[in-house]
């Protein structure tokens, strides 16, 4: 997206992984960016650095692919006592398909240096981020957007980004802020380096690392070894964490600098270090004695505090100016990483200076809780064990909950921070709505248009017919649950998966006797696999959740919504049925915005095909359909108080008449597309039709095609 002179002027101050990170986001955004960075050359220091799949699918959609940089994927987690002993090894390869982004372990300079890379190269519309190094910030002024440089310079922006580490400079700047710092957690870390082909060569110490992708941690009382690839798996990483006072005298040595950590450096790191694991299994220590003695380095590993505030005024803080953490879980990084997108989410390129600062109280909103979980995530995994057990954690010898690795796992990686911000901000906007006008499907915010009237008829169904053909695809949980009714809790999907199913699912109704015996045509989106657990009674509904069902006949649209609670609106739905084909398109007033195409049908045959066939509109074999029913109360004095909002469901089990299925066709060859136009063409509904747009597709799974007889009237819905 081009700079404008509406973009924002923003200053970055750190050029870290973070501070990259949110340059190249708030630039794709449209603003006009700055890094001050305090070093001359800003490189990274460190070794390597975990990316999660929350972080790495940031990273991606940025155009940073970590693998191009050396990143290798994270296959294998083995854990041994410190005396050798195999305690567990798991191989990680179906685990990981549960993400839908990749666990990569990625050299932390090469990262560093594509970060770099990126943010040094024009943009196509030529817009270039100016970085600045050498450029040590010394103060910021919040209130006028301003930061103070070591030589007395001063540049103001309309935003400030403090990246600038756990010795933040620019956290000064916030209130009650100033009290709070970075203390030792009363544990440091060796890192260093070893070339693979060093330890394969040693029959002693090949077995480490003759697997590619495996990360593998030795466990004392109260010190641990971790090791793992990255570079293509041609280099090993360590993380030796253990009591600082075992090495303090190697830290204090390498010092700290004014306003950044340092680390020591010194010839004999390697041999102290030897010294402090000398208890662990020969072969590890064989495999730590390879060590280039001038690489190893000595880190104490700070924590700090909660802060009560990120931001104030035009100032908010990333990364580990807002958070520092304790690296037993590899999130550091990627928190961080997570931050810039939020940051970037909710300051796209039409917001105004004058709504900075709330858009900033806005990120501090979105981010502040799951950073501060994952941090106390970060402490638990850390915590010692007394028995060396990597599993648990026992509540009499720390007093606190159980590590619960599985738990945190899903927490930090099932997550896409770029389409969760994107969804709060929209709830965010909507809420500061003066009048907003709500009603179904409220998934898409308030609606345009006039407020429907209803219309309710009985129907006999018996000898009605139904054709329905059905796309089924792999998407994105995150974007999905976007689509739960916002601000109301109790929906969720049944598995943890960032992956999820969808189908989009089109109906041709005849012989429909409340309308003469003509009919109409209905599309609908299918989410499956979702539950609802807000019912009083603590009972889980399981079933399709459908946020949207498009009708071409205004009247079951009226009564659908006003009697039964379905979210229905109408949209022209014209279908192209051939031996074996079938192909729907689907528009607006001649402005065509769906199509839908299944190819090279085969009809199935015999008793259990049909038999398989049974089940709701969705196309699916589901227990029901979930809606949520929203009616506006009546009257202009009753603007946004609602008449009736609850949950329904309709379980096909009651459906009234039981739909008779006569042929079933499937295939394996099916697409869609969707556009979402302008305003212009789709002017009640383009809100919509861009949502559906954003889907992503991992893998159309199927489609299939339903000739049958008998249409309940769904009188079974009902509130949950």
């Amino acid at each position: 997206m081009s700079t404008t002179a509406n973009s924002l002027h923003v200053l970055i101050v750190g050029g870290g992984i973070g501070g990259l990170t949110a340059a190249i986001a708030l630039r794709k955004q449209g603003h006009q960016v700055e890094i001050f960075e305090q070093s001359r050359l800003a490189t990274e220091t460190g070794a390597a650095i975990h990316l999660a799949p929350n972080a790495n699918g940031v990273l991606k959609r940025l155009g940073i692919f970590a693998e191009r940089g050396g990143a290798n994927p994270m296959e294998r987690l083995t854990e041994y006592t410190d005396g050798g002993k195999l305690k567990r090894s798991m191989d990680l390869t179906e685990d990981n398909k549960r993400w839908q982004h990749e666990w990569l372990l990625a050299h932390r300079v090469d990262l560093h240096n594509q970060l770099k890379e990126a943010v040094q190269t024009p943009a196509e519309d030529g817009s270039v981020i100016a970085f600045h190094t050498a450029s040590r910030v010394t103060s910021v002024d919040a209130a006028t957007g301003t930061v103070v440089l070591a030589d007395g310079s001063q540049h103001t922006g309309d935003v400030i980004v403090g990246a600038d580490g756990v010795h933040s400079v620019t956290r000064s700047a916030l209130p009650g802020a100033h009290t709070v710092r970075a203390e030792a957690s009363g544990k440091s870390a060796f890192r260093f380096l070893v070339p693979r082909n060093a330890a394969l060569a040693d029959p002693e110490t090949a077995g480490f690392c003759t697997r590619p992708g495996e990360l593998c941690i030795w466990y004392g009382a109260d010190r641990r070894i971790v090791l793992y690839p990255t570079s293509h798996n041609s280099v090993l990483n360590f993380v030796l964490i253990h009591p600082t006072e075992e090495s303090a005298e190697e830290a204090e040595r390498g010092g700290e600098a004014e306003g950044r950590e340092t680390w020591g450096q010194q010839t004999h790191n390697l041999d102290r270090m030897l010294q402090v694991y000398a208890g662990f299994d020969p072969a590890i220590l064989k495999l730590l004695a390879k060590a280039d003695p001038q690489s190893v380095r000595v880190w104490k590993l700070l924590d700090m505090a909660e802060i009560p505030s990120w931001h104030t005024e035009r100032l908010a803080l990333l990364g580990d100016a807002a958070h520092p953490f304790l690296p037993h879980q590899g999130q550091g990084g990627g928190v961080a990483i997570e931050d810039a997108a939020s940051l970037a989410v909710v300051l796209p390129a039409d917001v105004s200076a004058e709504e900075v600062p709330a858009r900033l109280a806005l990120y501090d909103e979105i981010r502040h809780g799951r950073a501060t979980r994952i941090q106390q995530y970060s402490r638990l995994a850390g915590q010692d064990r007394a028995d060396g057990d990597a599993r648990s954690v026992a509540n009499g010898n720390t007093g606190k909950a159980a590590f619960d690795m599985y738990g945190f796992t899903d927490y930090n990686f099932g997550h896409d921070e770029w389409d969760n911000s994107t969804q709060r901000l929209r709830e965010w906007t909507w809420n500061r709505m003066e009048s907003p006008y709500w009603r179904m499907p409220i998934a898409f915010g308030p609606m345009p248009g006039p407020r429907q009237t209803h219309l309710g008829l009985p129907r006999d169904g018996t000898r009605s017919t139904f054709t329905t053909a059905s796309i089924r695809f792999k998407t994105s949980r995150t974007v999905l649950q976007n689509l739960f009714p916002p601000g109301r809790s109790g929906w969720r999907f049944t598995a943890p998966d960032t992956v999820a199913y969808a189908s989009f699912a089109q109906t041709t109704l005849n012989k429909m006797h409340w309308l003469g015996g003509s009919g109409y045509k209905h599309f609908g989106l299918y989410v499956h696999g979702v539950e609802y657990v807000g019912s009083p009674d603590g009972t889980v509904v399981r079933g399709t959740y459908m946020p949207i069902l498009f009708e071409s006949l205004t009247d079951p649209i009226v009564s659908g919504r006003e009697e039964l609670g379905m979210p229905k609106l109408y949209t022209s739905v014209d279908v192209y049925r051939r031996e074996h084909s079938y192909r729907i398109r689907t528009g607006w007033e001649g402005a065509q915005w769906g199509n839908f195409l299944l190819q090279d049908l085969q009809q199935l045959q015999g008793k259990d095909a049909l038999e398989s066939a049974r089940g709701g509109i969705s196309g699916e074999n589901d227990a029901g359909i979930l809606v949520y029913k929203y009616i506006p109360k009546t009257g202009r004095q009753n603007k946004n108080v609602a008449a009736e909002e609850y949950p329904v469901f309709d379980p096909f089990a009651e459906a009234v008449p039981t739909p008779q299925p006569k042929r079933v066709y499937t295939t394996s060859k099916a697409s869609f597309s969707i556009d979402p136009l302008d305003w212009e063409q789709l002017p009640t509904m383009h809100h919509i039709i861009a949502r559906l747009a954003e889907l992503p597709v991992y893998e159309i799974v199927g489609g299939k095609v339903v000739e049958g007889e008998g249409v309940p009237d769904v009188s079974g819905a009902r509130p949950i």
